[in-house]
């Protein structure tokens, strides 16, 4: 159900670095949501022609979706988790990272042939 997506201007790091930060973000998401890990989509696009504030210096782009309602507490907490990870891993300074929320319906996610509604 949970889905954590980034999407960055930076060079691709290395396969093992990619893997470890999917890892991560995977656990936290699962950890925040309070959802097993096991339902817990991450992508990785990096490389990507992005911009922010006129310039092209390092960026980047976060989506968390969820089936169910994520609360201000629960976003609030994963902006400041996951841009710290984002600056760790990736270099992209903290206010060049914006994270859209999203809650879902279970009738609009779609898995194993059906849907979570």
């Amino acid at each position: 159900m949970p889905l954590i997506k980034v999407q960055t201007s930076v060079d691709a790091p290395e396969p093992t670095a990619v893997e470890g930060l999917l890892l991560l973000l995977s656990g936290k998401l699962s950890k925040h949501l309070g959802k097993s890990e096991s339902y817990v989509m991450t992508a990785f696009e990096p490389e990507v022609a992005m911009t922010f504030g006129s310039t092209v210096e390092p960026v980047c782009y976060v989506e968390v979706k969820n089936v169910g309602s994520m609360s201000p507490a629960q976003t609030q907490a994963m902006s400041q988790d996951f841009c710290q990870v984002i600056n760790e891993h990736l270099g992209v300074p903290i206010n060049r990272v914006y994270i859209e929320f999203a809650d879902a319906k279970g009738s609009m996610w779609g898995w194993n042939g059906s849907t979570f509604g």
